[in-house]
């Protein structure tokens, strides 16, 4: 039945894709090509399964460094397991492994190998890479809690394998007998925990000649055994011909018991070629839920490379025990508990997209993510905002209110809402442990309507702004669930906040002191201060649930649309004072040649989608496709900025096929202008999507009409619940703007000031 059904898979692919499988298309480098002061995507080179709670990428940096894999680099330390969300984040639990030949070379600087991308193969479920200084060619293929490697060593009696624990305090022990290497880690960059340790078990299929462990910078002799603070160990093969060593490797988070358990479950006595295998077909399945054709070769492979980023973070944090129980080990109390976790992603970056395509396309994963948030909230007390395994001290936003509400109001089931609504109620009123988890600067916000300037609470406008959409999240997800006036109807009137901060002078939101006076001096374009990661030009905009509000803060729909156009139109001047140097965010909005539009960060994202508000969506159409077209390529610099945990290429998936979720936390996309000839996305409850834009190419980006089930369609939205039923879009793409279609306010988007 199981080759009856991979069968049945291959033979699908081949009619829908061709020659080449949905995995083939993905550049697994896009984005690699990043350093501190610049992004291309501050991506890594990531081997793993769909929210495995492993992944593999060959360290090119230094031990701790973030940037553990660059594509400008030249030599390779080790193969590190990681868990790593992001560069700035950094990593836990990372442990590597390096094959050599000769005298034993342990430290990292001397047991790196010269490398090149001629004699590397990179995909998601397999990579490969030929180490030139010691004559090897490395491979791994991976599963959700293991990896299976394979080193072809040339025929030498001196060929071994590193095993680094890495620092801040390791354990190694070999077993000769076994073939086997067993140790942890307990390494970590963010937070504080306890009890954490990654244990980690390696298996061999050859007797070793040699066995040596290693502290700090020296070999220890007549032991096989040793913590310390940077332990590890050397194992070494005499090989009569040119011979592959096989090593599988799995982890845990709990024990070394269930370490083993890991290896045994997923791998056992698979080859080499099977576990490979079954790697690509999960892959194959999992990016197949959407076809696209009729597009161009590069826009393929940016949008399967853009979906595979999709499609990693948050990692499973979870294991099954001997009994087939789920357990895990808590970041949040440092206890062994029942029940899912899941871990590494910031909230302030996916609440805007990645969310709404997993409660679209990938409903069943986020059901597991929503009980592990329940988990997270009873171990901790909070929900985490910033996962990195638990609380992570950065950025800013209650937005997990809106990962919650979005998934239950998109009709997602099965998981604890009860403790969730107390949850994101809970994260609403109080400061949390640290100044990202909870809301920093709730007294004044629940009294004041905004977190003043002059209090020493830093990006306090940014707060505001978002808290005022968290409100909303929290009053549409009570409204789902019952609640009485008595009780959500505050979280209604805080979701107007955002109003306590427009300047009607200058046009802008604005940071606004304890008095009720506004911050003086103002400069727009001053990153920083009372924004984060942005300027007031990038903010104002972050009104997700009242566009419509908004724009009669400006003054109207048209002043509004002439306030759009001026984000493209303004130089890209800026003022860094805030931070003393230009980070990286600025420079990437000043290269791009797109005035003060700065998507390469977040916050500014769905702006493009507001022009639908303005009864101008055929802006929003020609800029969407500008963007796509510009700023997206499937190649190591192929990001404008950070990816992000897969917000910024959620933002490319959705807008290629058409649509944006706008306001998450109700059931309404903003409509764009699909990028493909033909789009399918193949719905878990049996149903599809078809998007049909036959017309479509590089100078027809335009819409002229739009057919839904056949029948004429005015609105420039879409629902949620419709969609789900199954649905035909038909779109009738020109090379001139049809300025008349969807100018009427009935048929504009969702906006809380005009719910009745």
């Amino acid at each position: 039945m199981k080759f009856l059904f991979t069968s049945l898979f291959v033979f699908f692919n081949l009619i829908v894709f061709g020659q080449n499988s949905p995995v083939d298309y993905v550049n697994a480098l896009m984005g690699t090509q990043s350093k501190p002061s610049l992004s291309n995507g501050n991506t890594y080179l990531a081997v793993g399964l769909p929210w495995g709670m492993n992944l593999w990428t060959p360290q090119t940096g230094k031990m701790g460094d973030g940037w553990a894999y660059s594509y400008d680099a030249d030599k390779i330390r080790g193969f590190k397991q990681t868990h790593q969300p992001s560069p700035w984040i950094n990593d836990y639990g990372a442990f590597a492994i390096m094959p050599g030949v000769g005298k034993p070379k342990f430290k990292e600087e001397e047991r790196a190998s010269w490398y090149s991308h001629k004699a590397e193969i990179s995909t998601p479920y397999f990579y490969s890479v030929y180490l030139a200084d010691a004559n090897v060619t490395t491979a791994l293929t991976p599963t959700e809690r293991a990896s299976f490697f394979k080193f072809d060593f040339p025929k030498t009696d001196s060929a071994y394998v590193v095993i680094d624990a890495l620092d801040k305090g390791s354990y190694i022990k070999i077993l000769p007998k076994e073939r086997k290497i067993i140790g942890y880690t307990t390494k970590y960059a963010s937070g504080k925990y306890e009890n954490f340790k990654n244990y980690f078990v390696v298996q061999f299929d050859k007797d070793f000649d040699l066995a040596t462990i290693w502290k700090d910078d020296k070999f220890v002799n007549n032991q096989l055994e040793i913590t310390s603070n940077h332990a590890g160990a050397v194992v070494g093969f005499k090989l009569k011909n040119k011979e592959s060593v096989y090593t599988k490797v799995a982890s845990s988070f709990i024990s070394f018991e269930q370490a083993e358990l890991n290896l045994k479950r997923e791998i056992a006595n698979k080859t080499f070629d099977q576990v490979e295998t079954e790697a690509k077909d999960i892959w194959n399945k999992t990016l197949s839920k959407i076809e696209v054709k009729g597009g161009t070769d590069q826009q393929t492979r940016t949008f399967y490379s853009s979906l595979y980023r999709t499609l990693f973070f948050p990692q499973k944090f979870y294991e099954i025990d001997a009994q087939n129980k789920i357990k895990h080990w808590s970041p949040y109390n440092g206890k062994i508990m029942d029940g899912r976790m899941f871990a590494d992603t910031g909230f302030w970056d996916t609440f805007r997209a990645l969310y709404q395509l997993l409660n679209l396309v990938y409903p069943s994963i986020n059901v597991e993510m929503q009980e592990g948030l329940a988990n997270a909230y009873k171990e901790g007390g909070f929900l985490p905002e910033w996962s990195s395994p638990g609380y992570s001290d950065i950025m800013i936003g209650n937005n997990s209110a809106s990962v919650v509400a979005d998934a239950y109001l998109k009709g997602l089931r099965g998981y604890d809402i009860k403790t969730l609504w107390e949850a994101v109620k809970h994260g609403a009123n109080n400061e949390g442990p640290m100044s990202a988890v909870g809301r920093k600067g709730v007294d004044y916000y629940n009294t004041l309507g905004y977190v003043p300037y002059d209090v020493k609470i830093n990006e306090n406008a940014a707060r505001t702004l978002e808290y005022a959409y968290d409100d909303f999240a929290i009053y549409e997800l009570g409204k789902a669930l019952g609640k009485p006036a008595s009780e959500i109807d505050i979280y209604k009137k805080r979701a107007y906040n955002y109003k306590n901060l427009f300047d009607k002078e200058t046009g802008w939101m604005r940071g606004k002191n304890k008095d009720g006076k506004f911050q003086s001096p103002f400069n727009p374009y001053k990153w920083g201060d009372a924004f984060t990661e942005g300027n007031s030009l990038h903010y104002t905009w972050s009104v997700f649930q009242d566009v419509d509000g908004l724009a009669t803060l400006m003054g109207g729909k048209k002043k509004f649309e002439a306030k759009l156009d001026e984000i493209f139109t303004l130089p890209p001047v800026f003022d860094d004072s805030y931070y003393g140097f230009v980070i990286h965010e600025i420079r990437e909005m000043q290269i791009m040649d797109m005035g003060q539009y700065a998507h390469g960060n977040q916050p500014v994202q769905h702006m493009i989608y507001l022009y639908n508000y303005a009864g101008a969506p055929y802006k929003t159409q020609y800029w969407t496709r500008k963007v796509m077209d510009k700023l997206y390529q499937p190649t190591p610099d192929g990001y404008c900025g950070d990816e992000d945990n897969g917000q910024t290429s959620a933002w490319y998936i959705f807008s290629a096929l058409g649509f944006y979720p706008v306001t998450p936390a109700t059931d309404k996309y903003v409509l764009g202008a699909p990028l493909f000839k033909n789009a399918i996305i193949h719905l878990e409850n049996g149903n599809s999507i078809k998007i049909n834009a036959p017309e479509n190419n590089a100078d027809n980006l335009y819409v002229n009409s739009l057919k839904v089930n056949n029948q004429a369609y005015s609105k420039n939205w879409l629902s949620h619940k419709e969609l789900m039923k199954g649905a035909v879009l038909d779109f009738k793409m020109d090379k001139t703007p049809n300025k008349q279609r969807v100018s009427e306010e009935k048929d504009f988007p969702y906006s809380m000031s005009k719910e009745k």
